[in-house]
């Protein structure tokens, strides 16, 4: 994903990891509904719908005229989950 230009998913969990600071991709979401929302308004997730040709000439159009990385930070978190979590463990005496 992070070597990509773009991301064409069904997937929720695509649509979450394509906001990732070190991914940070447009998502093409091919659904007509989304549970992560935060994604789409966040700039990094589009819902397309499932229809082939509106979706390759949406592609096609952000391709041409609005090829851009989103600006926003990720709506879900900065990354570094894991490292708080052990930095956590570690403070309170469980590690």
């Amino acid at each position: 994903m992070a070597n990509s230009g773009f991301i064409m998913t069904d997937s929720g969990g695509i649509q979450e990891e394509c906001t990732a600071p070190n991914i940070r991709k447009k998502c093409f979401v091919l659904r007509t509904s989304t549970e992560r929302q935060e994604a789409v308004d966040a700039g990094f997730a589009e819902l397309n719908g499932t229809d082939r040709m509106k979706v390759v000439k949406r592609v096609w159009d952000w391709i041409e005229h609005d090829w851009s990385v989103p600006t926003k930070k990720s709506p879900f978190g900065d990354g570094t989950a894991a490292e708080k979590t052990v930095e956590l463990l570690q403070t309170e005496g469980y590690c």
